[in-house]
């Protein structure tokens, strides 16, 4: 982290601040368990209970904020006032973590780059990563997240971002937005953000987010059929993907370090923004062979007598589920699929239709066998016409128990639904625990 004293935390941090080994901080944290010497310590809620425990692990210092969100957000305004790294922001309804994973892997071997871990993406992760900034960073790759108008746009007042991401837009967060136009207006608070000369990165073919995009001071940057980045062809095999792209006018060919369609047309994104920030196309294979995915998202992990299982439990939306549908038709070649499908959040009053539609893709998608977990899978249940086997359950273990019936020896499993259902439980019970 670019060093803050003490006195300089005080003047952007409201809160009391308890002094511990050091005059300066040079790193940030909320969790005592991870503070290093010279961390300075927020305490975040609960996180009062734990400031004796952080100063003796060595922090510089303590904080008691008066508002936590607020405090992050001084500091991180601070640190970014001071770096002169490129800044990239990305959001999007679907793939904003696995574009963010991507782009930093692609920008590694040629600018000192700081990432976002997981998905850091609200009030509080924002902030953290952009306490990591070194005065040698080079490039900053955040995430930004939202569940309302406005959220993005705060998000940005601290991070001033030079080019922001838009990966998709779709239906999210509908029960506090309403709208898929209203999703639209929100994720585009990004591109007004941008400073002029900017680059938004935006789909080729997205019409909701269209009327939104006007600015005559920024560069637009389109990906997707018809974009500047465009993909010519896709290929998989041994959990690597050959990947071939027509670049701004040139042909590309990469190899990436995963498999999935999907994660090629979210790395067409990545390779707009890298575009963006000034670094080679020709050499963007470097870092391509090296993504490493965040968690619980498309992790592959055996099943017992050669079975697969698909790990993408982390989130879920009509997008995502039809996508993730897809890249388990094209991995299972000719095993048996089987879908493991939880209860989409936040869908507001069209949940149920959305929930059809996804047991309508699940049938197109040639699954053999379908289990519904949760009240609103029943859609999947209404949707899925066509599939040989299809059964619901109200609950994760009710769900796990039907699993271990319906399983064979060989299959190819996707479990995938929103973060409130736990569904990684499932995961941890029927897969292969290596020797």
């Amino acid at each position: 982290m670019i060093p803050l004293s003490l006195e300089e935390v005080g003047r952007v941090a409201s809160g009391e601040l308890r002094r511990g080994s050091g005059e300066e901080i040079t790193g940030v944290t909320i969790d005592s368990r991870r503070v290093e010497p010279g961390d300075l310590f927020v305490a975040v809620g609960r996180g009062v209970e734990f400031v004796d425990e952080a100063l003796a692990a060595g922090a510089a210092a303590a904080l008691l904020p008066v508002d936590a969100f607020a405090a992050l957000a001084g500091i991180a305004r601070e640190v970014r006032g001071r770096s002169s790294a490129k800044v990239v922001a990305v959001t999007g309804s679907t793939a904003k973590t696995s574009t963010k994973d991507i782009l930093a892997a692609l920008c590694r071997p040629h600018a000192r780059t700081v990432a976002a871990e997981g998905s850091q993406n609200n009030e509080i992760g924002l902030p953290l990563t952009l306490c990591r900034l070194e005065p040698d960073t080079e490039v900053a790759v955040l995430e930004m997240g939202m569940r309302g108008l406005g959220q993005i746009a705060e998000l940005c007042e601290v991070a001033r971002p030079d080019v922001g991401v838009i990966t998709s837009i779709g239906p999210v967060h509908l029960e506090l937005l309403g709208s898929i136009e209203r999703v639209a207006q929100a994720k585009a608070e990004l591109v007004a953000a941008l400073p002029p000369g900017g680059v938004a990165v935006v789909p080729a073919a997205q019409p909701d987010l269209e009327p939104f995009l006007t600015r005559e001071d920024i560069e637009y940057y389109r990906f997707g059929e018809g974009g500047d980045v465009a993909l010519s062809s896709y290929a998989a095999q041994d959990g690597r993907a050959r990947v071939k792209v027509s670049a701004f006018g040139r042909p590309l060919t990469l190899e990436f370090s995963f498999s999935s369609r999907y994660n090629a047309t979210n790395a067409l994104a990545a390779l707009a923004a890298y575009h963006a920030l000034g670094l080679p196309l020709g050499k963007a294979g470097r870092g391509a062979r090296h993504v490493q995915l965040s968690k619980l998202r498309g992790e592959e992990v055996p099943l017992p007598e050669g079975g697969l299982l698909i790990n993408d439990c982390y989130n879920a939306n009509p997008l995502s589920m039809a996508a993730a549908l897809e890249h388990l038709a094209e991995r299972a070649g000719d095993h048996r699929r089987v879908a493991v499908l939880g209860d989409m959040a936040e869908l507001g009053a069209g949940a149920a239709s959305y929930h059809r539609e996804v047991g309508a893709a699940a049938s197109r998608a040639g699954v053999d066998v379908l289990l519904a977990i949760g009240p609103l899978a029943r859609g999947y249940v209404e949707g899925a016409r066509g599939v040989p086997v299809v059964r619901w359950a109200p609950s994760v273990e009710a769900g796990l128990a039907a699993l271990r019936q319906l399983l064979q020896p060989g299959d190819c499993v996707l479990v995938k639904g929103s973060r409130s259902m736990g569904l990684e439980a499932i995961v941890e019970a029927v897969a292969v625990v290596p020797a």
